[in-house]
C-alpha cells in the first residue's frame, strides 16, 4: 500500500505536465520553419546516435541526456565522472581506492567492483567501442564532440551487459580546415593543466586531428605518518584522429589514443586522526608510502610496488562506412583496447578496521598498510561489428541490423596483505591472505535487428531483438612458494581446488544464451512534440567472486536480467526557447548481482558477489533547458526513484554451493536480535547474521545502495557583451541528492554510547542514534560549481573556476567500514586560444 501512495503523486504530475505540453503544442506547431531554426536562437539541436543512426535527440524514443561540446565546456566538465552531476537518477563516484576508475549507478543499477570477472552494468562506449573494464574509465575530456547518457537497459543495440544504461562518448572528427585550440591552467594543490588540438587537412579528402592533454598536481590529502601528499590526479594522453573520404560512397573514421593516469582515491578524513582538532584539510595516516615495497612478502613484479595507482590505456577505433545504395549503409566497426593497471593501496589506513567496540581505531602507521591490495593487471579486448542501416518500402521501414563479436583476455596478478597487531607498529605482523594470478576470458557473439514501421506521419512502431551467446572461463594459479613445491595443498588457490564449503565443485566455465527484445510506440502529433512508450529487456552475464582468498570463496554468480518499461514526453516549446523532456519508468531486475563484504574471524575483509535478490525501481525523470534570450541559458533536472530489493520466497534455504538465502539469513538475524545479540557486537555478543550482505543491523532487508530518492541539478550561464569584442560569461551549476546508503548491509556506527541487552557497553551504536562516525550512511548534499570567463572574439578566453565551491563533504562509498569522501573544493585559472 505504501508503494501505491508514493506513486500516485508522480503519476498525477506526469499527466498534468502532458496536458500542459499538449495544450502548448498546437501553438508551437503553427510557428514558421524559420522560427524553429536555430539561427533565431532557442535551444540548440543535438544530433545523437542513441539508436545507432543519426537523429535529433528530441526524436529518439529513449530517456537520454545529451551534452554537446559547448554544454560540457560551460558546465566545466573535464572528466567522465563529472557528467553524473547533471543526469537525473545517476550517481557517479570514483571507484574505492582507484582515482582512475568510475563506478556509475543509474536508476539504482551499478557496482563498484573492478575485478575482471565482474562486468559493469552501465556500459561505457567511445566512438561505438565498448570499454569493458571500469579500472580506467575516468576519461579526461580533451576533444569530445558530445556525451550521450542512455538511461535504462540497452539490450538491443548496445547489447553487451548494459542492464542499467550506457554512457556513449563521441570524439570530434578531423575538420576540413586548419584549426584547433591550446589551453593552459594552474589551480589548487599546485595543479598544472595543458590541453590542445589541431586539425590538419592533408588533402580535399583526407584529414587528421592531433589532440593531447597533460595534468599534474601534488594531491589534496596529507599523509600525517609519512609526510607525503596523496590522492593526486596526474596524467597525460595523446590522440590521433583520421578521416578519409575514400570515394563518393566510402568514408573512413579512425583514431588511436594512448593515455596514462596516476590517481588514487585513498580513504581520507577531514580532521587529522592524530590531532582531531586539526580540521583544515584532508588527512591520511597509512604507513604504506610511495617508496615502500613488498619484497620478501609477495612474488612477481608487484612486490616492488609502493603506494600508488597507475593505469595505461591504448585504444584503437575504426569505422569504415560504405553507402551500398542511397537507402542502405554498411558500417564495419573495429575496436582494440589494451589496458594495464598497477596499484598498491591500503584500504584500512594503516590500522585496524572500525568496529562497534572501536569505531575510531588509533593510528598505527603499519608500513605494509592495515589491509593492502597489491595488483598488476593486463586487460586486452577486441570487438568487431558489422552494422547495416537502411530503409525499405519507400521509407515505410527504417532498420538497423548487425553482427557483433567480442573477445576479452585478462591477467591479474594480485595479493591481499592484512597486518595483525601481534607486534608493535609500524611493523606489526603482515599476513599474506592470498597471492594469486587470475586469468579469465570472455567470448561473445551477437546478432541484432531493430525496425521502425512508419505507420503514419505521426505514428512509428518499433520492434527489436538481439541474440547473445557468451562464454566465460576462469583459471587461478597460487603464487605462494608453499603452493609451488610440487605439492598443491588444499588451501592453495588453484583451479583444481575450487570446491565450495559444502563439497560441490565450482565450475571454471560459464555460458549464457539469451534473447533481449525491445518494443516501442512513438506518437508525434506535431514537429515539436513526441510521446512514446517502450518495453526493453537487458542482460548481463554471470561471473565469479574472484577476490577470494581461499578456494571455497571463489563462488560463481549467475546472469542478471532486467525488464524496463518507459513512457515519455519530449517537447520544444515557445519557438524552441524551452525544451522539456519527461520520462516515467518501471524497472524489474531478476537475480541482481550484488558485491558485498564481510569480516572474517581474524578481522580481515572478504568480498563476495552473489545474486542476492531481485530488484524493483520506479520513478520519474524531468529535464528542462531554456534559452529565454540568446545570451541566457538555463537548465534543470529532477529525478525521483522508489526502489527495493525483492526476495523469492520459493528459494531453498541454501543454494547449490551452500550459501544461505537472504530470506533464511533475515530469519536468523531476527532470531539473534531476539536473544539480545547486537549487529557488529564483540565476540559472543555479535549477531553474525545482521549487518552483513543485504541484511541491515536492525534485522530488516537493507535499502539498495547509491539510489537516493531524489536527485536534482540546476544551472545558468550568461553572455554579457562588454564592447570591443569582449564578453563576460558567468556560469553556475548545482547538483543535489537526498540521503542514501552506500554499503549493501547499511552498517554505520553512530556516536551515542550503547549497552546491549546482554550488558555489553559500546562507545557507538549501529541503529542510527546520534551522529554518524563512519560507515554506510550518506547524508543529503549540494555540490556547487561556478566559473567566470572573459571571452574575446579574437579567439582567446580567460576563465576562473571553482568546483565544489562550498567545500561540501559528501559520503560516496564505504569499504571495510571506512568512509570515502568526494574531492574537496578546487579552483583553477585557465587561458585558452582558438585558431
Amino acid at each position: 500500500m505504501v508503494t501505491k501512495i508514493i506513486c500516485k503523486p508522480a503519476l498525477y504530475a506526469a499527466v498534468s505536465i502532458a496536458a500542459v505540453v499538449g495544450s502548448a503544442a498546437p501553438a508551437t506547431a503553427q510557428t514558421s520553419e524559420a522560427a524553429a531554426d536555430e539561427s533565431v536562437g532557442g535551444v540548440p539541436e543535438i544530433v545523437v546516435t542513441a539508436q545507432r543512426r543519426e537523429q535529433s535527440v528530441q526524436d529518439v524514443p529513449i530517456a537520454i541526456t545529451a551534452l554537446d561540446a559547448q554544454s560540457l565546456e560551460t558546465r566545466g566538465v573535464t572528466s567522465a565522472l563529472e557528467i553524473a552531476q547533471f543526469v537525473p537518477n545517476l550517481v557517479g563516484i570514483n571507484n574505492t581506492g582507484l582515482g582512475t576508475g568510475n563506478a556509475y549507478f543509474l536508476r539504482g543499477i551499478g557496482n563498484t567492483e573492478s575485478i575482471a570477472t565482474f562486468d559493469p552494468p552501465i556500459g561505457t562506449y567511445i566512438d561505438d567501442i565498448y570499454i569493458s573494464r571500469q579500472n580506467a574509465n575516468n576519461f579526461s575530456f580533451f576533444d569530445v564532440e558530445r556525451v550521450e547518457v542512455l538511461r535504462g537497459p540497452q539490450g538491443t543495440l548496445f547489447g553487451r551487459n548494459t542492464t542499467g544504461g550506457a554512457i556513449a562518448i563521441v570524439m570530434k572528427e578531423p575538420g576540413d580546415t586548419v584549426g584547433g585550440f591550446v589551453e593552459a591552467g594552474y589551480g589548487s594543490f599546485d595543479r598544472f593543466l595543458a590541453r590542445g588540438s589541431i586539425d590538419l587537412p592533408l588533402s580535399d579528402t583526407f584529414a587528421v586531428k592531433l589532440s593531447g592533454y597533460f595534468q599534474d598536481d601534488k594531491g589534496y590529502a596529507r599523509n600525517v605518518t609519512t609526510g607525503e601528499r596523496v590522492n593526486e590526479d596526474d596524467g597525460w594522453g595523446v590522440r590521433l584522429g583520421i578521416r578519409g573520404d575514400l570515394s563518393d560512397t566510402v568514408r573512413w573514421n579512425a583514431s588511436l589514443t594512448h593515455s596514462y593516469a596516476a590517481s588514487a582515491n585513498l580513504v581520507n578524513f577531514t580532521c587529522n586522526p592524530v590531532a582531531p582538532t586539526e580540521c583544515d584539510g584532508r588527512y591520511v595516516s597509512t604507513g604504506l608510502s610511495k617508496d615502500s615495497n613488498f619484497t620478501g612478502l609477495l612474488t612477481g613484479r608487484k612486490a616492488g610496488f609502493g603506494l600508488d595507482n597507475e593505469a595505461w590505456l591504448n585504444l584503437f577505433t575504426s569505422n569504415l562506412e560504405v553507402e551500398v545504395t542511397p537507402d542502405l549503409t554498411l558500417n564495419v566497426i573495429t575496436g582494440f583496447v589494451n589496458m594495464e593497471q598497477d596499484f598498491a593501496l591500503d584500504f584500512a589506513d594503516g590500522r585496524a578496521l572500525p568496529s562497534l567496540a572501536v569505531p575510531r581505531p588509533p593510528v598505527l602507521g603499519y608500513r605494509f598498510g592495515g589491509f593492502a591490495i597489491v595488483n598488476e593487471g593486463q586487460h586486452d579486448q577486441f570487438t568487431q561489428e558489422i552494422k547495416l542501416n537502411g530503409s525499405l518500402g519507400d521509407g515505410f521501414i527504417d532498420f538497423v541490423s548487425g553482427i557483433y563479436f567480442y573477445k576479452e583476455w585478462n591477467t591479474t596478478d594480485f595479493a591481499d596483505v592484512f597486518t595483525l597487531p601481534l607486534a608493535p607498529p609500524p611493523t606489526g605482523v603482515p599476513l599474506v591472505l592470498a597471492d594469486r594470478t587470475l586469468k579469465n576470458s570472455t567470448t561473445a557473439w551477437a546478432g541484432y535487428l531493430q525496425a521502425d514501421a512508419n505507420v503514419t506521419d505521426q505514428i512509428i512502431v518499433t520492434a527489436g531483438i538481439r541474440y547473445t551467446d557468451e562464454r566465460k572461463t576462469i583459471k587461478f594459479d597460487d603464487n605462494r612458494l608453499s603452493c609451488n613445491d610440487a605439492v598443491i595443498e588444499a588451501a592453495c588457490l588453484e583451479s583444481a581446488n575450487l570446491i565450495a564449503a559444502n563439497g560441490v565443485r565450482i565450475p571454471t566455465r560459464q555460458r549464457a544464451k539469451v534473447w533481449t527484445p525491445r518494443f516501442a510506440i512513438n506518437f508525434k502529433p506535431s514537429r515539436d512534440l513526441l510521446l512514446f512508450v517502450s518495453a526493453t529487456r537487458g542482460f548481463k552475464s554471470g561471473g565469479w567472486s574472484a577476490r577470494a582468498t581461499s578456494p571455497t570463496e571463489a563462488l560463481p554468480f549467475g546472469p542478471e536480467k532486467a525488464w524496463s518499461y518507459e513512457a515519455g514526453i519530449k517537447a520544444d516549446l515557445f519557438d524552441r526557447r524551452l525544451q522539456l523532456n519527461l520520462a516515467a519508468f518501471w524497472l524489474d531486475v531478476s537475480d541482481l548481482q550484488t558485491p558485498s563484504a564481510f569480516t572474517r574471524a581474524n578481522g580481515s575483509a572478504a568480498f563476495i558477489t552473489r545474486n542476492f535478490a531481485n530488484y524493483r525501481n520506479k520513478g520519474i525523470e524531468l529535464e528542462l533547458t531554456a534559452r529565454p534570450t540568446d545570451a541566457l541559458t538555463l537548465f534543470g533536472s529532477l529525478g525521483y526513484s522508489d526502489d527495493e530489493y525483492r526476495l523469492d520466497a520459493d528459494l531453498p534455504r541454501f543454494d547449490l554451493y551452500g550459501v544461505e538465502s537472504v530470506a533464511s539469513q533475515l530469519a536468523r538475524c531476527q532470531a539473534q536480535l531476539a536473544t539480545g545479540l547486537t549487529a557488529g557486537g564483540s565476540g559472543a555478543d555479535n549477531a553474525s547474521a545482521c549487518g552483513v550482505g543485504i541484511v541491515a543491523p536492525d534485522g530488516t532487508l537493507a535499502e539498495p545502495v547509491r539510489s537516493p530518492r531524489w536527485t536534482a541539478a540546476m544551472g545558468a550561464s550568461y553572455d554579457a557583451p562588454l564592447g570591443g569584442g569582449l564578453s563576460l560569461r558567468p556560469s553556475v551549476n548545482a547538483s543535489w541528492r537526498s540521503k542514501s546508503e552506500v554499503s549493501t548491509a547499511n552498517l554505520t556506527f553512530y556516536d551515542r554510547a550503547y549497552t546491549s541487552p546482554r550488558g555489553t557497553s559500546y562507545p557507538a551504536n549501529p541503529f542510527g542514534d546520534g551522529a554518524a562516525i563512519t560507515g554506510s550512511f550518506s547524508p543529503a548534499r549540494w555540490i556547487v560549481n561556478a566559473s567566470l570567463a572573459l571571452v574575446s572574439d579574437q579567439g582567446w578566453s580567460l576563465t576562473a573556476e571553482c568546483k565544489n565551491c562550498l567545500d561540501q563533504e559528501a559520503v560516496e562509498s564505504t569499504l571495510t567500514n571506512y568512509t570515502y569522501l568526494n574531492r574537496p573544493r578546487t579552483w583553477s585559472i585557465r587561458g585558452k586560444y582558438m585558431f
